[in-house]
């Protein structure tokens, strides 16, 4: 199999389930540490959603606990560097309102990276892919990331996987564990 070097000119990493644990534990000290090594893109933005009511603001206060929390090296300037590439949106994926607010936000740019980051329950990610296929906003560069359990047996993992499969290509499909 041949690999297929991208350069990349604009990323987008948006997680879904911003506020939960493993975000605040684990998903936000690696992406801070990835940042404070020097590699994130210089233009990456992180966009956060979760059905929570928070600004901007609010979710960058609640980041910046998160890191405090969970960063022995925490460093004031990569982290106000950090805080900086940090969007939230509020979303509620079971009603499905929020996600043309996702859209408008990735409209911003176009054609880049888009790395889609499920920290949600694997009963949710079958139709997050469908609310993001229906918005239009994965494109060729997109991926997306589902974190292990996938279903709760054979036969819903299957489902599931055909679900995100109907949005997403078999190459766009990363699944892990941690």
């Amino acid at each position: 199999m041949a690999v297929r070097v991208i350069e990349v000119q604009e990323f987008d990493l948006i997680v879904f389930g911003a506020s939960g644990d493993l975000a605040h534990r684990k998903l936000l000290p690696a992406l801070y540490h990835r940042d404070a090594d020097g590699q994130m893109p210089e233009n990456a933005r992180i966009i956060c959603s979760a059905r929570r009511d928070y600004t901007d603001d609010d979710y960058k206060a609640w980041a910046k606990n998160a890191l405090k929390e969970h960063v022995k090296d925490l460093d004031d300037e990569h982290l106000a560097q950090f805080l900086k590439r940090l969007r939230y949106v509020k979303i509620d994926v079971a009603t499905g309102k929020g996600f043309e607010d996702l859209k408008t936000v990735l409209d911003e740019r176009e054609d880049v990276i888009r790395a889609f980051y499920l920290a949600v329950g694997p009963d949710l990610f079958g139709t997050i892919s469908e609310n993001l296929g229906r918005i239009g906003v994965v494109n060729r560069h997109s991926r997306v990331v589902m974190e292990k359990p996938i279903g709760k047996d054979g036969a819903s993992a299957k489902a599931l996987n055909d679900t995100v499969g109907a949005v997403f290509k078999e190459e766009q499909l990363f699944r892990i564990a941690h």
